[in-house]
């Protein structure tokens, strides 16, 4: 198994315990990088000077980062914790998760979504995990996060929130 498909793989090492990280499909690489490059021929077409150069230097690093940027948010769950990118929720405040496939997701995303809801969702992704809080102090009804293995996410969740 190579370095990159292992480090995008869910691991579960424990009951509790998730991690995955919701990178890009590597189409997605390869389409924005020959997008990137056929822009920049296009600013070039044959100038000399800065415009011969400058769109090659810039263009295709920055799409690259972009594509970096829109790849890097991981979902874990550890010590007590459901954590997706920056934001975190104790499991203690969990009553319940749900994994959820295509239809579902466009289901709990839909025209009668809840305003309130933290959505953490990649169109690349076509599973989610809907986590509906109890929280009486929070006016967030639930969170809904996008992974590749909802059942896996969601099993993970339940078993901290019970194991703590």
């Amino acid at each position: 198994m190579s370095s990159s498909a292992s480090s995008s793989a869910p691991r579960t090492a424990a009951a509790g315990r998730y991690s995955e990280r919701l990178r890009l499909p590597w189409w997605f690489w390869l389409a924005g990088l020959a997008l990137a490059t056929l822009l920049a021929f296009e600013v070039w077409m044959g100038a000399s000077g800065v415009r011969s150069w400058l769109p090659f230097v810039v263009l295709p690093p920055a799409t690259a980062a972009a594509l970096w940027w829109w790849g890097r948010v991981r979902v874990e769950v550890r010590d007590g914790q459901l954590w997706v990118d920056d934001a975190h929720l104790p499991v203690r405040y969990v009553a319940d998760a749900v994994p959820l496939d295509a239809a579902g997701r466009r289901e709990v995303l839909g025209v009668g979504a809840d305003p309130l809801a933290f959505v953490v969702q990649r169109p690349w992704v076509a599973g989610a995990v809907q986590v509906v809080l109890d929280d009486p102090a929070d006016p967030t009804p639930f969170w809904v996060v996008s992974s590749r293995r909802p059942a896996e996410l969601a099993g993970a969740i339940l078993a901290a929130r019970d194991a703590g």
